[in-house]
């Protein structure tokens, strides 16, 4: 029971986690991960197990990795390979080979195996946390590709490397010949274990369609097992588990489009549930991290032998002698300075390199204990933290500037003419995806609309779009109070009832709210504070909705109809030079409002139902599009300005929705 609310309450986490990092998107998703498990380390309730490092790598690292390996390009990595291969290979062992002897150096109470060790098991960067930095920011194409095969196959380099370093320490004896033949033999062998299963998983499949079995859960969980049992059987072999999940994911990769393509159904499912899987297993991943490391700095922090200020220098020094490292093999391949920084920033590291660190045996052969396993323990979760630190402060500002040095207005425009189309797009195909019988009407009446936007999209600038979009908020707003003095002139003259007119200044309130994203939580407190204060005076409730079948119809109908035509009389008084195009559009939508409330006559049952459906698809695209919106600015597609100007154009058109499905 203790470890099913440990998992429900690290779930829970994750969710929360995502949640923050909507309000502070500037800070990465696995710092906050990170910071949540160091506080759940420390909930009283909440029962710790402690880290294995055997179960940590099968249950998370595994499925990771095989997803890694379907997902990123060949092609691209093909073309890239020299350089991967340079850095999971040569710079892996020249980190060993040179930061090893500066650890024992800098720390002679670390025999040289040891720091060996170290120094093996901080070389890997870690394949999640590279690709939740990249997510957040976008980095050039080329340096993508190169850390997402980087990361891919120097784990097993490092580890082969600190394993070895490991069995000398414990041992007293090392073989650099036996060394090397066993690293090629584990790293050849995982690959040639790992692309053999994948191709029998595949063969499995393609032969139970045969026999007529398309059944998508068993499809499903045939795939699901895929890295769990691979990644097992590769290490009863004694052969690379994380390189044989990798073969196994590009294999699958080259077959799947041949085996699902019969398949719609499988893919749709196959995606949305290695979706969920992977969105949890990212955030335990770091979750676990978080929680480990209260553990770890407290051996040292409240152990006197040690000096705290002095330790936390050696985290710093041995950091910037991996970045330096990395740096310079890089730049030595690359020789351009800005993409060769980028990319030494980039080399973080993850829950690996903690996982491989807890692995370290507790005692030495002879029976002493492992020399400085806690101080070890202590600077690899000091060097994890350091470069996530350091690569989200440091990456967003150098790739920034990257772009704005060469950002000319047509590239500007450009990318945020695609950006539009984007968000426009997810709207179109969540309409798509929501239609049925019910509301198939409403919905091709809709697509239209979207396909209408798009192509208008294509073919307008969006340079001035901001400016454009704030001047005719502003006139709406103006309008609204127009509109606002009409109701309050009707309840002043008796020709509506208090009920009817706290409606109507409720749904004006609504359309504001909709439109003031600056004050729209001090307008939500209001409401809600006002909504409860006269519950608890016993008022009468106001209206949820008003509809041609209500007895205050004709009343309310008289009202908006005098309202909207105060409002037009108001936007021709403001119009002028410099925001005749902004008045001008919000004036067709008050005729076009006009002319509905005009024509609006008491509807049958199921005409009302068809503009509910209007309504309900159309606000879950408008949502697909703040969606879409988000994560492009998370991705780095679109800057906070930009991503601003198009939630404005997004709460515009809710705000219209709302007030022109007013008396449906």
């Amino acid at each position: 029971m203790e470890i099913l609310l440990m998992v429900l309450v690290l779930l829970l986490l994750i969710g929360a986690s995502n949640v923050i990092q909507r309000f502070v998107p500037f800070i990465p998703v696995p710092l906050i991960q990170i910071a949540l498990g160091i506080v759940a380390a420390y909930m009283p309730s909440l029962h710790h197990v402690p880290l294995n490092p055997e179960l940590f790598m099968v249950l998370f690292i595994a499925p990771l990795l095989f997803n890694d390996g379907k997902i990123t390009p060949r092609d691209e990595l093909w073309k890239l390979r020299t350089y991967i291969l340079l850095l999971a290979l040569g710079l892996v062992f020249a980190t060993v080979l040179l930061a090893g002897p500066f650890i024992h150096w800098l720390i002679p109470t670390i025999p040289l195996s040891a720091a060996f060790a170290l120094a093996a098991i901080l070389s890997p960067t870690d394949a999640v946390a590279v690709g939740s930095i990249a997510g957040r920011i976008k980095l050039p194409g080329n340096i993508l590709r190169l850390l997402e095969g980087e990361s891919l196959m120097n784990d097993a380099s490092g580890l082969v490397a600190f394993n070895f370093a490991i069995a000398a320490t414990v041992t007293g004896y090392f073989s650099l010949s036996e060394a090397i033949g066993s690293f090629f033999v584990i790293a050849i062998g995982g690959l040639v274990i790992g692309a053999l299963l994948g191709f029998a998983v595949i063969w499995l499949r393609l032969l139970l369609r045969r026999l007529g079995m398309e059944d998508v859960t068993l499809h499903m969980l045939i795939i699901i097992l895929t890295p769990f049992l691979i990644y097992i059987a590769a290490e009863e072999c004694h052969v690379s588990g994380i390189l044989a999940v990798v073969a196994a994911g590009v294999v699958h990769a080259i077959e799947r489009d041949r085996v699902e393509s019969a398949s719609v159904r499988l893919r749709i499912v196959s995606d949305s549930t290695w979706s969920v899987i992977l969105f949890s297993l990212n955030g335990l991943v770091f979750l676990l991290l978080g929680l480990e490391i209260p553990g770890v700095v407290a051996k040292i922090w409240e152990d006197p032998a040690y000096q705290n200020g002095q330790v936390i220098g050696y985290i710093f020094l041995i950091t910037a002698v991996l970045m330096i490292l990395r740096f310079l093999v890089v730049l030595a391949r690359d020789r351009q300075l800005r993409s060769s920084v980028i990319t030494a920033l980039s080399g973080v590291r993850g829950a690996l390199t903690l996982a491989a660190a807890f692995s370290i045996p507790m005692v030495l052969d002879n029976g002493s204990a492992f020399p400085e396993r806690n101080l070890i323990l202590f600077i690899c979760a000091g060097v994890i933290l350091l470069t996530l630190i350091s690569a989200s402060t440091f990456l967003p500002l150098l790739v920034r500037k990257s772009e704005e040095t060469g950002d000319h207005p047509e590239n500007r425009a450009e990318t945020e003419r695609t950006a539009r189309i984007a968000v426009l797009d997810s709207g179109l195909r969540t309409v798509r995806e929501e239609m049925n019988e019910e509301n198939k009407q409403e919905g091709v009446e809709l697509v239209g609309e979207y396909t209408r936007r798009m192509q208008q999209a294509k073919f307008e600038g969006t340079t001035d779009i901001g400016q454009a979009w704030r001047a005719m908020v502003n006139i709406r707003l103006e309008a609204l109070k127009a509109e606002r003095e009409v109701g309050e002139r009707w309840l002043y003259e008796e020709r509506i009832t208090p009920q009817l007119a706290a409606y109507f200044r409720a749904s004006l309130n609504r359309i504001e709210l909709l439109l003031t994203n600056r004050v729209k939580f001090k307008l939500l407190l209001l409401l809600a504070w006002s909504t409860v204060r006269k519950w608890l005076k016993g008022r009468n409730r106001i209206p949820s909705l008003i509809t041609p079948s209500d007895p205050e119809w004709d009343s309310y109908k008289e009202l908006k109809l005098e309202a909207i035509q105060s409002a037009i009389t108001r936007l021709k008084q403001m119009e002028n030079e410099e925001n005749r195009d902004a008045v001008l559009t919000v004036l067709a939508d008050y005729r076009s409002m006009a002319l509905q409330y005009q024509n609006n006559k008491r509807r049958s049952g199921t005409r009302r139902n068809m503009s509910f459906q209007r309504k309900e698809l159309e606000l879950k695209a408008i949502q697909a599009e703040r969606n879409a919106i988000q994560m492009l600015y998370e991705q780095g597609d679109i800057d906070r300005h930009f991503a601003g100007k198009l939630r404005m154009d997004v709460n515009y058109r809710e705000a219209s929705l709302f007030e022109s499905q007013e008396g449906h």
